[in-house]
């Protein structure tokens, strides 16, 4: 029975290589914890550090941006608002410099790049996007929809929480990145 199984296993593993390069499998990670442990993030608190794999595989790790401030997003592809925000991102993005202000669009589609690339593309992103396929850091930070903003200051502390889509285009976006880097 081991042995077939066994067999069974390398002619899947075989015909995936063939099929598309190497196989993946999609298992969530075992330091994953249930949804009910997962702590929600208090503005005035910490923001939790994560390494997450961006467009091109290169890990991002929001403590490499400690000193600026931060927009840190949790979308998706499907969904409605989160796609009509993600140019005004981008409007607030080409506003500051790097050295000061950064902005991470964390995607939690899970197909991952085959969904992203073509849609940070079509609108000219040029923030990097992150892929959280699991949802593990949304979750962690309290995003229980989408979209969700969170507003991270230069000592690396949340400083607001926003709900739902916003136009980041406009002059209080502008002023409220630039509160953060003063203080």
């Amino acid at each position: 029975m081991r042995l077939a199984i066994a067999g069974a296993a390398v002619c899947l593993m075989v015909a995936l290589v063939g099929i598309g390069g190497a196989a993946v499998l999609d298992i969530p990670p075992l330091d994953m914890p249930p949804v009910a442990e997962r702590n929600v993030v208090k503005l005035g608190e910490p923001a939790p550090n994560f390494q997450l794999p961006d467009l091109n595989g290169h890990l991002v790790a929001l403590s490499d941006l400690h000193g600026k401030v931060v927009l840190l997003n949790f979308w998706a592809t499907w969904c409605g608002p989160c796609r009509v925000e993600m140019p005004t991102m981008e409007q607030l993005y080409r506003t500051f410099s790097r050295k000061d202000f950064e902005i991470l669009a964390v995607s939690t589609d899970a197909q991952g790049v085959s969904v992203t690339r073509p849609f940070q593309q079509e609108n000219d992103l040029t923030f990097p996007i992150l892929h959280d396929a699991y949802y593990r850091w949304g979750l962690t930070y309290g995003a229980r929809s989408l979209a969700m903003t969170f507003m991270v200051d230069r000592q690396g502390v949340v400083r607001h929480q926003i709900f739902g889509a916003r136009d980041w285009g406009v002059s209080e976006a502008q002023q409220l990145v630039q509160m953060l880097m003063k203080s």
